[in-house]
């Protein structure tokens, strides 16, 4: 994987006038869940809302949140969840919009292996990769199968994630993404099986979101962003076979069988409405970190999302 790609995906043509220069940071080298983006680029649908936008791959994926809160990023890429810890800890940062509007993690087991269900992950080993999140994560899950996160052990196998549970080094992963690491796994001739965060004890949330800086953001050009990437999830949903050709175009390295995968699974959780943001995930979820201890506080929605008054506790969406 070339964490070090970096990516300035301007049009060649050269505007009838003066565009406004926005950057974006992925979370990752560019994939298919930045297919919005992309396609946006190259059907210039930024270049009509008067943006000239540079999109960069990040050299370290810890990177994004905290070169948009220094103003060095018009905009990142991040997770809703590392959001609510990253406000917590101070960061100046909101979210301003939602590129994968449902959770892509999951407990990742061998399907022909021995673990059928959570219960049988007592005394196993797990493989992680960040701790904190996927730790709340993964002991809600647990004790959906009456396991307690003492009863496993924690294998920090950094992102070696499928290779890891294949080896048999560890029984489970936790923070495989069900579009890669399960394809990357069928590739392989493993059959793979996840257990969904969302379906066993934690609220749904969205996996992939915009954030920017509130006190520095061009609230305007964010909003012009918005409306192109939201064009850019049109043409994919009206166009999958056509989008997917557009996107895999822009480089070599895209043009295999694990991102074609990737894409088709993916194409489903992109958000219709990119500005859309649902104030009772973030709720439910910051309830949920603070349950588990992460947090001290919960933090209402005015915190963690922009536009939203203070005090405003309703599911209402958010940059309409």
């Amino acid at each position: 994987m070339k964490l070090a790609l970096s990516l300035s995906l301007t049009l060649l043509a050269s505007p009838a006038f003066a565009q406004d220069r926005m950057t974006v940071i992925l979370d990752w080298f560019v994939n298919p869940d930045h297919g919005p983006i992309i396609v946006a680029q190259e059907l210039g649908y930024f270049d009509e809302a008067g943006l000239e936008v540079e999109v960069i791959a990040p050299a370290d994926p810890a990177d994004p949140p905290k070169m948009a809160a220094a103003g060095r990023a018009d905009l990142a890429i991040s997770y809703q969840p590392q959001l609510h810890l990253q406000v917590a800890e101070g960061l100046p940062l909101k979210a301003v919009g939602t590129l994968v509007a449902t959770p892509l993690n999951c407990l990742l087991v061998e399907a022909d292996g021995p673990i059928k269900s959570l219960a049988d992950l007592k005394g196993g080993k797990i493989g992680f990769s960040i701790a904190g999140v996927e730790e709340a994560l993964l002991t809600a899950m647990l004790q959906q199968g009456d396991v307690a996160l003492d009863d496993v052990e924690l294998v920090n196998v950094n992102w070696s994630l499928s290779p890891s549970l294949m080896s048999g080094q560890v029984d489970a992963v936790i923070g495989a993404f069900r579009n890669f690491e399960l394809n990357q796994m069928e590739i392989e001739g493993v059959a793979g099986k996840c257990f969904y965060p969302e379906e066993h004890g934690v609220p749904s949330y969205d996996e992939l979101i915009y954030v920017a800086n509130p006190e520095t953001m061009d609230a305007d050009k964010i909003d012009r962003f918005l409306t192109a990437t939201a064009r850019g999830v049109q043409y994919i949903v009206n166009h999958p076979q056509e989008s997917w050709e557009l996107f895999a175009g822009t480089s070599a390295e895209l043009k295999d069988e694990l991102n074609a995968k990737a894409w088709e699974d993916t194409l489903p959780r992109f958000a219709l409405r990119p500005a859309a943001i649902d104030t009772a995930r973030y709720e439910a979820f910051e309830a949920f970190l603070l349950e588990a201890g992460l947090i001290e506080t919960a933090r209402p929605v005015s915190d963690l999302i922009a536009g939203i008054e203070a005090g405003t506790s309703d599911a209402a969406d958010a940059g309409q």
